[in-house]
């Protein structure tokens, strides 16, 4: 999937802070680590593509913070690094949200679900 020539990845990064804008470098390096990622901005949020399927989305870059949302298609309850599990009405999905503060909040478990999503099938 190609990323928008109408969007724009400074559109959502452009005046945020160092930190943020380390934690958003941070998450997608750790991604990378597991497989390669393309980073894919649309209209309200930041795509991220393992080139076949959107594995998350970047749905929010605050003054410190990032929000990342993982949609799987279980519900995985037993964790310590999701902050919200919405089922989206009428699908087979559940949005894992994910609030990252610090780069170590990138810890082996969070690792585990990036990996998850990397390699679950569309």
């Amino acid at each position: 999937m190609a990323p928008s020539e109408e969007y724009h990845l400074s559109n959502f990064l452009n005046g945020k802070s160092g930190h943020t804008l380390a934690l958003f470098d941070h998450f997608i390096n750790s991604f990378n680590t597991i497989g390669k990622v393309e980073v894919v901005p649309l209209k309200s949020m930041i795509g991220l593509d393992n080139g076949h399927k959107r594995i998350a989305y970047i749905t929010q870059l605050g003054k410190n913070f990032i929000h990342v949302v993982f949609p799987f298609k279980q519900e995985y309850p037993d964790n310590l690094c999701f902050q919200k599990i919405a089922q989206v009405p009428g699908q087979q999905q559940f949005n894992h949200h994910f609030r990252m503060l610090n780069l170590e909040d990138v810890n082996d478990e969070v690792l585990g679900f990036m990996q998850l999503a990397y390699r679950e099938e569309a």
